[in-house]
């Protein structure tokens, strides 16, 4: 007989419509990186997903710890999706702590696969384990599949002269093959990307190959599993896709709006999680006129900013909440100045250090009130990974037209999360550029031309952009108040007042040239209407659709432009008898549409630092609806 008559038949896979994996372990075991190729290797199959990476807030958090478990979720199908799941169906557990962090996630009867190797007695009571759980009958509920996973990736490692202690960085790679061959992952893709990435490290770049592919073999061999598994491409426009994080997105937009612009780029930055990748990421593209600087504070960085919008570039600069505090003065300053600014909040847990890599969107109330005076600022929000690129063109469109600092609200949620994107054709980009004036614009008493640089447009009531140096346009700038039209400085009362309300009236005149609210849902019957903004639009879809298939009337506005709101907003929060709002913070939008508006919107709120979930948005949505169809 044949060896290959011997040879048992592989396994068929059966297809499955979706499946949300967890992969969880020390911070120092590789989760975000496994993680992550696991999610470009099902990008490139075609599959939707959606991603959670969640990190310790420590930067060295004790190892087989709690506070040390790093996680990353990942949620693939062969349909739409907008959220990376609500419980995964799949957990890998590297030691005692990941599966003790990270169990009760898991939905009954879901599949746990261990590292054995790790549940020592030292390691299980770290994690607060009074008895081992692979021998107590703790995980009786589950499909517990046991793995060596340590052991074997030394064993594979071996031959290639990689020292034992090396090895046993590689497990990652060996639990990656493992779940690769579990999905039917094509292996090409990672072994390729190893080679380049080891390139330079030939034992890591060996022993990292050995561990995937014996990961790989393990599952194919072993016969723990009756079968792998397999979930088709979903179903896509067509065009050119990519797997793009939220920060990644904002970085590519603003490159894309600063060309749009016909402008120089320039981000000055102090680093704070987690908005540190906007300019690790733009610092790699000084071949689009990106200049990037790395400021030794908050203050200097938005300091920097302020001066290359004065010089003419389109000025960014990105922090998170605590940064945002500190950047207070100088965005009053360009409140003043009548600038155009670009100023990114990507939002996590506070107040003060708070949770610095966990998700929250509290800082709404600071963007829109945090400065000294009447200083209004327009601010924008994504809401979503691959929505960032939008937004931040969106942004940059107002600040430029109507000269103003403008805020960019994202958060932890979506910024390290990711998501298949379609790269946008150029030629659909739209075209925001704005002349700077290059002529004198006023005649004085003695009829001679001169300028003034509060002299405003009547439509947008935006001031001249004039570029220090140009030939008879010399200006002065400065934080104290300005004289309308001429620009000298003025104490006199009544023009301080007539500043005040121009600066307001330019602000409030964006609601003109921005979309209407969007509806979804039962838009002309609905019982109760579901207002949200920023990162909770994906949960939120996944409720709204899932208490309308229960029966229920419930329709979805998400708002990406928050200050001005759209201009038909009040009316299409009083055409609905009940409007939730959920936040992940106590209440803030809620706050300032009743408000505004004078209607009972009612908040849902979460600040756990971790986002809302479908099921957690259905359950209050059925709440506030009084239960279930009779």
């Amino acid at each position: 007989m044949s060896d290959t008559a011997e040879r048992p038949a592989r396994p068929v896979p059966v297809e499955v419509d979706r499946v949300i994996i967890r992969f969880a372990g020390d911070s120092g075991d590789g989760m975000q990186l496994t993680g992550d190729r696991f999610t470009s290797v099902s990008a490139l199959v075609g599959n939707d997903l959606a991603t959670l990476p969640e990190f310790p807030a420590e930067i060295r958090a004790p190892a087989g710890t709690l506070a040390g478990v790093s996680a990353f979720q990942i949620h693939i199908s062969d349909h739409e999706i907008t959220t990376p799941g609500d419980a995964p169906q799949v957990l890998v557990a590297m030691n005692p702590a990941a599966l003790k962090s990270e169990l009760h996630r898991l939905v009954p009867g879901g599949a746990v696969i261990v590292n054995t190797d790790t549940f020592d007695e030292r390691s299980l009571t770290k994690a607060g384990y009074a008895e081992n759980p692979l021998e107590s009958g703790a995980l009786d509920g589950y499909r517990v599949y046991e793995v060596p996973m340590t052991q074997l990736t030394k064993d594979a490692a071996a031959p290639f002269g990689v020292k034992p202690r090396d090895a046993d960085r590689s497990k990652n790679f060996f639990a990656l093959g493992l779940v690769s061959w579990m999905y039917t992952r094509p292996v090409e893709g990672t072994l390729a990307w190893i080679e380049k990435r080891f390139a330079s490290k030939p034992l890591v770049r060996d022993s990292n190959v050995a561990a995937f592919k014996a990961g790989f073999a393990f599952g194919e061999t072993a016969e723990l599993f009756d079968h792998p598994y397999s979930v088709r491409p979903a179903v896509q426009a067509p065009g050119t896709y990519t797997n793009i994080t939220g920060n990644t997105a904002l970085a590519w937009g603003l490159i894309a709006a600063a060309t749009q612009a016909k402008l120089p780029l320039f981000l000055g930055g102090y680093p704070i999680t987690p908005a540190s990748d906007i300019l690790h990421e733009l610092s790699k593209h000084k071949n689009f006129g990106v200049r990037t600087l790395q400021a030794e504070d908050e203050i200097a960085g938005i300091g920097a900013a302020l001066g290359a919008a004065f010089g003419g570039h389109l000025a960014v600069t990105t922090t998170s909440g605590p940064g945002v505090a500190l950047k207070g003065e100088t965005m009053g300053l360009a409140v003043s100045l009548e600038l155009p600014l670009v100023i990114i909040d990507i939002q996590r847990g506070g107040p003060s250090t708070g949770l610095p890599t966990k998700t929250e969107a509290s800082d709404l109330l600071m963007a829109m009130y945090g400065r000294h005076g009447e200083s209004p600022l327009p601010i924008v929000a994504a809401k979503s990974p691959s929505h960032c690129f939008e937004v931040a063109i969106e942004a940059a469109r107002i600040a430029l037209k109507y000269r103003t600092p403008v805020v960019l609200l994202s958060d932890g949620y979506i910024a390290n999360g990711s998501e298949p994107w379609r790269l946008p054709d150029v030629a659909d980009l739209p075209d925001i550029s704005v002349p700077f004036t290059t002529e004198p614009n006023h005649v004085d008493a003695k009829g001679e031309a001169d300028f003034w640089p509060y002299l405003r447009d009547p439509d947008t009531l935006a001031r001249p952009w004039a570029v220090p140096g140009t030939p008879g346009l010399m200006h002065r700038i400065g934080g104290i108040e300005k004289e309308d039209g001429s620009g000298n400085i003025s104490y006199d009362p009544a023009n301080h007042e007539r500043m005040v309300r121009l600066r307001a009236a330019r602000i409030a005149g964006i609601a003109d040239d921005i979309p209407l609210v969007e509806l979804t849902g039962d838009v002309d019957d609905a019982e109760l209407l579901v207002l949200g903004w920023g990162s909770t639009w994906g949960a939120i879809d996944g409720g709204v659709n899932r208490v309308r298939a229960r029966g229920r009337r419930i329709a979805h506005a998400h708002l990406v432009h928050l200050n001005p709101f759209p201009a038909d907003l009040g009316d299409v929060l009083r055409g609905y008898p009940r409007v939730v709002v959920p936040e992940m913070n106590l209440g803030q939008l809620s706050k300032m549409v009743r408000a505004e508006y004078l209607v009972d919107a009612r908040p849902i709120t979460k600040v756990q630092g971790a986002p809302f979930t479908s099921g957690e948005l259905e359950q209050a949505f059925l709440d506030h609806l009084g239960g279930l169809v009779p």
